[in-house]
């Protein structure tokens, strides 16, 4: 992981916890990581909201998508407030790329956007 400031260790830290499945299952951790504004392009292509991402992953009957683990996590700070993370995440055999965007706010680094993109084994892929 790269770490070049405390920026980037915050965004990767609220990233790791957004990883956990205790907190996925919690819409009221859920809503203190994600900013109001949030937006994710899922692996399958969706478009997900902050309230119906929130209400999917908490939902009573909500599929448990099993342990993530992640790797390769780097991070850079574009801005004063704003931090991109790269890493890749693998669940169930489901390996994506990951694509993430921090912003700072009133209340501490929130997740802004997110895109999730699947992926196979690509001889071609940086290590």
């Amino acid at each position: 992981m790269a770490e070049s400031s405390p920026a980037v260790a915050a965004a990767i830290e609220g990233e790791l916890r957004l990883l956990d499945p205790v907190v996925r299952a919690s819409a009221e951790t859920m809503a203190a990581l994600l900013h109001p504004d949030f937006r994710e392009i899922g692996t399958s292509g969706r478009l997900w909201e902050r309230d119906t991402i929130i209400a999917m992953l908490t939902a009573p009957d909500a599929a448990c998508p099993g342990p993530l683990t992640a790797s390769r996590m780097r991070g850079d700070q574009l801005a004063a407030d704003l931090v991109h993370l790269t890493f890749d995440t693998e669940t169930k055999g489901l390996r994506s790329h990951r694509s993430s965007l921090w912003r700072l706010t009133a209340n501490g680094w929130l997740l802004y956007f997110h895109q999730a993109t699947p992926f196979i084994d690509d001889p071609f892929a940086e290590v």
